[in-house]
């Protein structure tokens, strides 16, 4: 079988459609039931245009029972090039499918177009709940239709945009998103472009929304206002559990903020903050939350250019709030001293489950005595 770079587009779409109402999706669905690979290489295409939605369930349903295999919950057709012609072909495929959970089409190259003819169909699917959508290069103009089809349907809980070059433009339609989906639970929009006007549109957003709980803003470009204003969303927001904005550009502004939200915010229970460029200064403005935050188990500040006053900074706000929460406190790549050893010894005592990670990994030398060796004499001497 050619693979599916070398078909043409109309043939692409024909064997797209058909195998996706036998549930084989062109020997491309990778299923986690574990059915053979090749059971759909010999199904014929003839006779499966024009179906309506109910002889579709009973072909793949009949299928299935074929097969000896359980309706596939998951389609996973990541790094399969197929552009916007064959995204456009399996979006057909996917309005009347009830049975998809999740949909897994990173890396294909959806573009604009592709972006416009997936929304369409996730519009008026209501069974898909988890949508990966990673490096497709969609763009402000795709991110916006999506955005729009997602605030449509509900039923998506889970949703991944990473890697796309999302810019300020794309950002109002997130925040838009954010506003209008009440069931979404998760969304990741790492490895973007997102900078200070799209924290400012965000944050605001953040405050508001009133169901998401976990966001991935890592590897964006927040920083100075937007860093401020979206920290600020974070302080009133009540619902997000796990945050990462690791490698951004908060500063001690960025962290000063965060500091203050950590006081008011009593439901965060995750916190990556790696690399964003947090001094000493900035490590004791975050600290100022920590003596006051009972949510917190995890916060994580590597890579960060606190140095050691920095770290001791904030371990000794977690020293002075016997209330914490915390769990894990990681400084690695941050060297600390003797002195940052004794007080997180001292803090073990009133906190045991609290782990504490640093960069520097010191081994002990103990001085040994070498063994005394008696000269060597010869059993006789010469006379």
């Amino acid at each position: 079988m050619r693979s599916t770079c070398e078909r043409s587009e109309e043939n692409q779409e024909q064997e797209v459609e058909a195998a996706a109402a036998a549930g084989h999706l062109a020997g491309f669905l990778e299923a986690e039931d574990g059915s053979d690979a090749d059971s759909g290489s010999d199904l014929e295409t003839e006779g499966t245009h024009g179906l309506g939605k109910l002889d579709r369930d009973t072909l793949y349903l009949g299928s299935c029972r074929t097969y000896s295999v359980v309706p596939a919950p998951e389609l996973n057709v990541r790094h399969r090039g197929l552009g916007p012609q064959g995204v456009r072909a399996l979006a057909s495929t996917l309005t009347s499918n009830p049975y998809i959970k999740r949909l897994d089409l990173r890396d294909n190259g959806l573009c604009v177009a592709g972006a416009e003819a997936l929304a369409d169909a996730l519009s008026k699917n209501s069974s898909i709940c988890d949508v990966d959508l990673s490096e497709n290069q969609l763009g402000a103009a795709g991110a916006q239709a999506l955005c729009a089809a997602f605030a449509v349907n509900q039923a998506v809980q889970k949703i991944q945009l990473s890697g796309n070059g999302l810019e300020e433009q794309a950002a109002q339609y997130l925040a838009e998103l954010l506003l209008a989906h009440t069931g979404l639970k998760s969304l990741d929009l790492s490895y973007n472009q997102l900078s200070d006007q799209a924290g400012e549109m965000l944050g605001p957003a953040l405050a508001e929304n009133t169901g998401l709980t976990e966001l991935n803003m890592s590897w964006n470009h927040l920083r100075g206002p937007g860093a401020v204003a979206f920290a600020r969303g974070l302080e009133a927001n009540i619902f997000l559990k796990v945050l990462d904005i690791s490698y951004n550009g908060f500063g001690d502004l960025g962290a000063s903020a965060v500091g203050e939200a950590l006081k008011a915010n009593n439901v965060l229970e995750q916190l990556n903050m790696s690399n964003n460029r947090v001094s000493a200064v900035g490590a004791l403005s975050l600290g100022l939350g920590l003596q006051a935050n009972q949510t917190l188990r995890i916060l994580i500040v590597s890579r960060n250019p606190m140095r050691c006053e920095g770290c001791f900074g904030l371990l000794k706000s977690v020293q002075d709030n016997p209330a914490s929460a915390l769990e894990l406190l990681d400084f690695s790549d941050i060297q600390v001293n003797r002195e940052f050893d004794d007080l997180a010894s001292s803090v073990k005592v009133i906190l045991p489950g609290l782990s504490v990670k640093t960069g520097a990994r010191r081994v002990e030398y103990k001085k040994e005595l070498l063994p005394v060796l008696r000269p060597f004499l010869p059993a006789s001497a010469p006379k």
